[in-house]
């Protein structure tokens, strides 16, 4: 075994280990169930998306000029912790508005991840080489590339350029914004916690919202079941026929022989259960599973018996659970290994949370439907110590950033969707004309920027029209200041010829 190996071996089991507790310490945006993020990212293609793969400097970007017309603006999506194809094909919103704008369409991958890894198989050996993974580091990328596209594409040296991104991309296209103005002329934000950090959004804010949304939809019984399940897990996990049964009941496909087996079962079931609020839309959908309309609604179809206890509980659950893995019907067993540091982008992820992206969760089993957890940032740093060889610096977004004070900045849309967990640190209300706060009633997580559908919402609809509605303002604001500064340069050349005309007898 390698080193790299060595040390992402090691990672897993120490994550593995501290899980019945620190589960929820790190958190973490939808990602696919897959443990290859690239086969999920090409097995979804989406038949609206036609673009060419490109490199620059060892990062890797989509471009589309289908619908461009020249000296026409660039929508440019800042790529995520992930696979940039998996976020191009489930962020229809540009696709559909390409051809509005006459939109030249980029697509830039995060360094890190997916293919865009600055040191090859070495990227992930150690904090030697993962040092370089930071969002000011792939913001200062996206700039380059911008300087690149508009210095190598006729046409696009007058261009115009919007940021677009949805969760982590999300906070990274206002954070682009903010530190890039003269690059980009404004930026949708859409599902970007960029509140989610310490002293600034309450910490059991996130499940509280999870809670609220199995409540809505499946009423108190739904709620009360899943709260009954933690007991119920610990209980059977305590004793080796009772994991045995969990095994057998959960059908797993690697039975549980341990306590420490059972924790990844916890860990599996919660994020589960987050999951579901984050993409419960109101069509079918595959962004994370091939899923039904308004998932959460069915899995509490499974759980409208609150008094169900031992056996007849858990096999409640596994139907629900069900429901989110295995909805075609065609998986003969459960993998709870599937939530696991199981890939680059989740290595890399926890690397970041484990650094500057320290956004306290927490839960007290009382007002939400989760297990007691309480948030630790001396027990966090401990973790992160641990497993990453890396302490979290507390309040560096807040100080990089801004957090809250980012009055002095324009040209952000923040939108978020009501259902959405995230939403408890985004910006939900107006901070000045140009500091919009978009809110989806009925959206999970970043809704808005999938593609329009005959099943969307309203309050969805009416989003995405604001959104293009200040997309157009900003690209008729700069090309306004562009025929400006143009007729400026031509009068003072004119004013030019004519002084040297003049004399002085």
């Amino acid at each position: 075994m390698g080193a790299a190996e060595m040390y992402r071996a090691v990672i897993l089991i120490l994550a593995v280990l501290s899980m019945s507790e620190a589960f929820r310490l790190r958190a973490r945006f939808p990602r696919p169930q897959s443990k290859d993020f690239r086969h999920h990212a090409k097995r979804y293609v989406c038949r609206y998306c036609n673009y060419e793969t490109r490199s620059f400097r060892q990062k890797r970007y989509l471009i589309s000029t289908k619908n461009w017309e020249k000296s026409g603006p660039i929508l440019f999506y800042t790529g995520n912790e992930g696979d940039i194809t998996w976020f191009a094909n489930n962020t229809g919103l540009m696709w559909d508005s390409a051809s509005e704008f006459g939109a030249m369409l980029i697509f830039a991958e995060h360094r890190y991840y997916g293919e865009s890894l600055p040191f090859g198989n070495k990227s992930y050996e150690s904090p030697k080489y993962l040092g370089y993974l930071t969002s000011e580091q792939a913001l200062a990328d996206f700039a380059v590339l911008i300087y690149h596209l508009k210095a190598t594409i006729p046409g696009a040296s007058e261009s115009p350029v919007i940021a677009i991104g949805g969760s982590y991309g999300g906070m990274l296209a206002s954070w682009f914004r903010m530190k890039y103005p003269h690059i980009v002329v404004g930026a949708l934000a859409a599902s970007a916690p960029i509140l989610q950090f310490s002293g600034m959004t309450p910490c059991e804010s996130f499940y509280r919202i999870v809670t609220q949304d199995f409540k809505l939809d499946g009423g108190e019984a739904c709620v009360n079941s899943v709260m009954k399940t933690w007991k119920t897990v610990k209980t059977y996990g305590s004793t080796v026929s009772g994991r045995k049964k969990l095994s057998s009941i959960f059908k797993l496909c690697t039975p549980l022989k341990t306590q420490s087996d059972v924790s990844k079962v916890e860990y599996w079931l919660s994020e589960t259960w987050v999951n579901l609020a984050m993409v419960d839309y109101p069509y079918p959908a595959n962004f994370l599973e091939p899923l039904p309309a308004w998932p959460i609604k069915v899995v509490c179809k499974h759980l409208q018996d609150d008094t169900l206890k031992g056996d007849k509980l858990l096999q409640a659950v596994a139907d629900a659970v069900g429901v989110y893995y295995n909805n075609s019907g065609q998986a003969k067993c459960f993998n709870t290994s599937q939530q696991a540091v199981s890939s680059l982008g989740d290595e890399g992820w926890y690397f970041q949370a484990c650094t500057e992206m320290v956004m306290p969760l927490c839960s007290d089993g009382v007002n939400d439907m989760f297990p007691e957890t309480k948030w630790d940032f001396n027990e966090f740093a401990k973790e992160c110590q641990r497993t990453s060889k890396v302490t979290p610096l507390k309040h560096w977004a807040e100080e990089m950033y801004g957090g809250k004070k980012i009055d002095s900045h324009s040209n952000i849309i923040f939108s978020n969707g009501l259902l959405d967990p995230w939403s408890a640190g985004g910006v939900t209300k107006n901070i000045s004309d140009s500091l919009v706060a978009v809110i989806i009633e009925e959206g999970a997580h970043h809704l808005d920027l999938r593609h329009k559908n005959p099943l969307d919402p309203s309050s969805v609809v009416r989003a995405r029209n604001t959104e293009k509605f200040y997309m157009a303002k900003w690209i008729k604001e700069f090309n306004e200041k562009k025929k400006k500064k143009l007729r400026l340069r031509n009068s003072h050349k004119t004013a030019k010829t004519k002084l040297n005309y003049v004399s002085i007898f």
